[in-house]
């Protein structure tokens, strides 16, 4: 805990038996209260070897709902078990833990609602390995998508994200797609909900077990990203209405 806020630290699984062990070795654990793995019908031993870590929330999905699915998951069971404060990692060691407790510290003291890892900030993402073809893209969406939403993110598109459950509460997540778009998505819905978001220089590896999507999907969630902004202008200029948009009640 942090000012007396529960802190979960939830894992959307997929496939990740090879590196589930290292990623949650660098957890945090003096401030963080549990762990929750969503496995999204893996074909490995993924939920084995979390049982063998000591993992004591995890949720099977029996089919596949994809990566935008798993973190509905995800977002839904933590804040059932009582969180103030999610932080969602990849378990494919592509970021690291420790950077936990300064993402938390913000979120714990009311600086920020959310707090985002950014590969962009510091020269984390092609030296950690990034392919140029999705560097170059990543800044072209990033560009588009700030001066379309009229937000200053250096990215739009890291995995590594902390939430207070206030934002999680606010917005509509649930009405998202269950595909990769999902984060551009979500940080749309708290951009438009009026939230702040912080960012902090994030390192990343990119190597053989760590899941990245090919070049196929990448088009398909660039062309996503790309109708996500034309929305949220749309929608903030009156012009039309999204069910993403609707501020949750529940």
């Amino acid at each position: 805990m942090l000012k007396n806020r529960k802190i979960i630290v939830i894992f959307p699984a997929y496939n990740a038996e090879k590196t589930l062990g290292n990623t949650y070795h660098e957890i945090p654990f003096d401030i963080v209260d549990e762990v929750l793995l969503v496995d999204d019908a893996s074909q490995d031993n993924t939920v084995g070897v979390a049982k063998e870590l000591g993992i004591r929330h995890i949720i099977s999905h029996p089919k596949n709902t994809g990566y935008g699915g798993n973190q509905k998951s995800c977002y839904k069971a933590a804040l059932e078990l009582g969180a103030d404060i999610v932080i969602m990692v990849h378990p494919d060691y592509q970021y690291t833990p420790k950077l936990i407790p300064s993402m938390a510290y913000l979120i714990a003291n009311e600086v920020y609602d959310v707090v985002l890892g950014s590969r962009i900030l510091g020269k984390g993402a092609l030296k950690g390995g990034m392919p140029v073809y999705k560097y170059i893209s990543n800044r072209f969406l990033t560009l588009f998508q700030n001066f379309m939403i009229g937000a200053k993110l250096s990215e739009y598109h890291t995995g590594y994200r902390a939430f207070s459950r206030k934002v999680l509460e606010s917005i509509n997540y649930q009405a998202n797609s269950d595909d990769f778009v999902f984060d551009n998505q979500m940080l749309s819905q708290i951009l438009y909900q009026g939230f702040e978001i912080a960012e902090i220089t994030c390192p990343t590896k990119y190597f053989k077990e760590a899941s990245s999507i090919n070049l196929k999907r990448s088009i398909k969630y660039g062309l996503g990203v790309m109708q996500t902004s034309f929305r949220h202008a749309f929608q903030k200029l009156g012009l039309a209405k999204y069910e993403i948009y609707k501020k949750n009640q529940a």
